[in-house]
């Protein structure tokens, strides 16, 4: 297990608080950054983000979540389908 991998796994979510992390990828150049997540409520980070999107306690409160509200959150809605006009692409050359 990798340093980047074992300090994910002694962390918690910032936004949930719930300690399911993953790594989800290293960046190409070794060290540089490391890409965690959440599989309780799908929050992700990287580990170059500012300390208020990784770090639990300085996560801003309105958008942290509670693992037990999760199943009662609605459901964004859908994004409607492309008008026939705007979905269309013009015929006449540039």
């Amino acid at each position: 297990m990798s340093e980047t991998t074992s300090v994910a796994a002694n962390s918690v979510c910032p936004r949930c608080r719930s300690s399911t992390i993953i790594v989800h990828s290293h960046s190409p150049v070794a060290g540089v950054w490391t890409v965690f997540g959440c599989t309780t409520c799908l929050y992700a980070w990287r580990s170059t983000e500012p300390e208020e999107n990784a770090n639990p306690d300085l996560y801003p409160a309105p958008f942290r979540l509670r693992p037990e509200d999760l199943p009662n959150l609605l459901v964004a809605p859908t994004i409607p389908p492309l008008t026939a006009k705007a979905a269309t692409p013009d015929p006449k050359p540039a």
